[in-house]
């Protein structure tokens, strides 16, 4: 039943992933500001309002959309070939890509909290690994070696 809608599936897939990878990009970018530029409470307050809404409004939804479009999808017989490659290295770049969203949350737990110890500069490297797995997922899907 679910191969009839396929195409259907597909696209909300695509639409959710590029919400996810939207703020997976935006969230360290937001604590690089929070920690270099948010003086006084009332800026920090709007970082952290920022930073939350992003994560619980936009972040976890998409996520959780990507991941059961994503499941359906698999769940399709012959659309997954599971001897090739291609399907294990993204499953790899997913599973990383849901460990970096789980720590960009842990990350705006802290903030919240008081206690972040990262500078601006840690949260700049770390912006570079929803890059790299997005790399590794699309060409995987695409080349699929």
């Amino acid at each position: 039943m679910l191969g009839e809608f396929y195409l259907w599936i597909k696209a909300v897939h695509i639409m959710a992933v590029i919400s996810w990878m939207a703020g997976l990009f935006y969230l360290p970018r937001l604590f690089v500001y929070h920690v270099e530029r948010a003086e006084g409470a009332g800026m920090l307050a709007v970082f952290e309002t920022m930073e939350e809404k992003l994560l619980r409004v936009i972040m976890n939804p998409a996520m959780i959309v990507a991941w059961v479009t994503g499941l359906m999808m698999v769940s399709i017989p012959g659309v997954i070939a599971w001897d090739a490659i291609w399907p294990w290295s993204k499953l790899v770049g997913l599973i990383g890509m849901t460990w970096f969203h789980i720590w960009c949350a842990r990350r705006r737990r802290i903030f919240t909290e008081g206690g972040n110890s990262l500078s601006g500069r840690n949260y700049r490297m770390m912006n570079e690994v929803p890059t790299v797995l997005m790399v590794v997922i699309v060409v995987s899907v695409i080349v699929k070696f």
